[in-house]
């Protein structure tokens, strides 16, 4: 579930006034209003005094639990909620509102199951199908959490979050104009629903249509200025259109999302933020995926011509091969000691730190290298091969992010089934290797030569790269490693690139080897493999 279902179930948590003993009615009425207006700690002093009263008022101990839950502190939520259900078993908001506290522990089935017990209780809950919809999706059961919101719209037609949280499922399976009618059914039902508007941005965003996309954002942080998922939406489309001095900026608002406040390193040392610091070392740690790594490793040497001491902390996987760097003094793996250091920069804050535009970006045209004795290995070995043809390197699939009902969906646009490289199989005289480590199989018939078990880390790969004339790759690390190590990147790009890619073009001012084929619609893979098709026969024909 996105930061936008999650705000939106939160409002259905409004505690709702339940009987009370009469010694201490007046009290508990005013902690609700207390509650009701947003004065949690005044609440929750009343609801004790209740409580010191009267220690098994079911009502006062539900309350107080929803307000730990709304405060953050769901494990008293939790404790407090349960405590209300052992003395009245039978409400059934009790056992709804001990699902959100659930659900933000993580701990998706036991909320499910509250859930599914407050609906036994009372069938017509539109707000425990709503909240069972969102934990389903959760799951990644996305048919399953549609009917609990259709149920639910059809118990309350003018419920706007069901209605957005329908669209946020719909887009993830792919339903794009049933996505975008939902975010307007909501937007409809309230004008002021800032999350909508920025999911209906995002669901415009990927049909292309990117004016509409910007006004929905801009409008959300219009009505929500501190809402940092309408700047980080933002950022992504001011990216993908070059203008990166102000992308870079809204980019930083990533830092107060959900998905990475509990990732943000808290270092003493202050951020590096572009200042003259000659002679102070940096500490320089990625912070996303591998590709992202590989894409932005580069500034290291931008710092080190700054007279700055460079350290970087990187994913174990890529430790042996950033070594390479030669502008870095020491590359640690993730988890490890690190050295001390006078300042630090997250991988993806140092083109804002450096003023990067697009005609400014540092664009060697290799910066990574792969070990001379291993390259060497590989070459002997693929010289003994029969087939002496063009070798081509294939990767198909991403990481599928199956933690992440979003990052799903946007997996399931960029890769590809196996199946799909088909058309190239049969061209003659090329000589195909798998560059695919982990993701599906591709079919036992095909010619591919598959070494990816010998792969220890991105050093190995790189090494077999190294002695490949070509890679065709989905948007994965794959084509950031063999880009970075100079070598020609055909990627294979979906209809709604990722913003690094940019838009219009296809070459990439970050890669001067790497060119892209991107979808001219919607998952339409099948024009992309013909042009693909068409420009590898020319090469093999011009190789000969």
């Amino acid at each position: 579930m996105n930061r936008r279902q999650r705000r939106a179930e939160a409002k259905q948590a409004r505690p709702v006034q339940q009987a009370a003993p009469s010694a201490v009615q007046q009290r508990l009425v005013a902690a609700l209003q207390h509650h009701q207006a947003g004065r949690l700690q005044d609440a929750e002093r009343l609801y004790r005094q209740v409580l010191a009263v009267d220690p098994r008022n079911a009502d006062g101990l539900h309350l107080l639990g929803m307000v730990a839950c709304q405060m953050g502190r769901a494990d008293q939520a939790a404790d407090m909620i349960t405590r209300a259900i052992t003395i009245n078993p039978t409400e059934a908001s009790y056992h709804a509102n001990l699902g959100i506290a659930f659900k933000q522990l993580g701990r998706l089935a036991e909320a499910a199951a509250c859930y599914r017990r407050a609906l036994t209780l009372w069938p017509d809950f539109p707000e425990a199908h709503n909240s069972l919809g969102n934990v389903l999706g959760d799951q990644g059961r996305p048919d399953e959490a549609a009917a609990c919101f259709r149920r639910a719209l059809a118990l309350r037609p003018d419920y706007p979050e069901a209605q957005n949280n329908l669209g946020t499922v719909l887009q993830e399976q792919g339903r794009l104009d049933e996505a975008v009618g939902c975010f307007r059914k909501a937007l409809a039902l309230r004008p002021d629903y800032a999350e909508a508007r920025g999911n209906l941005g995002n669901a415009l965003r990927v049909q292309g249509r990117l004016d509409e996309a910007d006004t929905c954002f801009r409008r959300a942080l219009q009505l929500r200025p501190d809402d940092p998922e309408a700047h980080y939406d933002l950022a992504l489309l001011l990216l993908a259109r070059g203008d990166m001095a102000a992308g870079w900026q809204e980019y930083e608002w990533r830092w107060n999302r959900s998905e990475a406040m509990q990732a943000r390193r808290n270092f003493a040392p202050p951020q590096w933020r572009g200042e003259a610091a000659a002679g102070r070392t940096l500490l320089i740690h990625a912070e996303q995926g591998f590709g992202d790594t590989l894409q932005f490793c580069r500034y290291a040497r931008l710092a080190a011509d700054r007279g700055l001491r460079v350290v970087m902390e990187v994913q174990q996987p890529l430790v042996r091969l950033l070594r390479t760097l030669a502008c870095v003094d020491l590359v640690v793996g993730r988890g490890e000691e690190l050295p001390d250091f006078d300042l630090h920069c997250p991988m993806l804050s140092l083109p804002l730190a450096l003023g990067t535009t697009v005609t400014t970006i540092p664009a060697a045209a290799s910066y990574l290298h792969a070990d001379p004795l291993q390259v060497a290995a590989w070459r002997t070995r693929l010289a003994a091969m029969a087939n002496q043809g063009p070798r081509i390197g294939l990767a198909w699939a991403g990481n599928p992010c199956r933690h992440s009902p979003a990052l799903a969906a946007v997996d399931r646009r960029r890769s590809i089934a196996p199946e799909r490289l088909a058309p190239l199989f049969d061209l003659p005289g090329v000589q195909f290797f798998s560059l695919q480590k982990g993701g599906p199989a591709a079919p036992g018939h095909v010619p591919l030569t598959d070494c990816m078990d010998e792969m220890a880390d991105f050093a190995d790969t790189a090494a077999l790269i190294a002695n490949l004339d070509l890679v065709i790759s989905v948007d994965t690390a794959i084509a950031h490693l063999a880009a970075a190590l100079g070598k020609p990147v055909w990627l294979l790009d979906r209809f709604d690139p990722c913003w690094r890619w940019l838009l219009g073009r296809r070459d990439s001012p970050w890669y001067p080897t790497l060119r892209l084929y991107r979808q001219p619609q919607p998952g339409d893979w099948d024009s992309v493999m013909a042009e693909i098709r068409r420009d590898l026969s020319s090469l093999v024909s011009g190789s000969r």
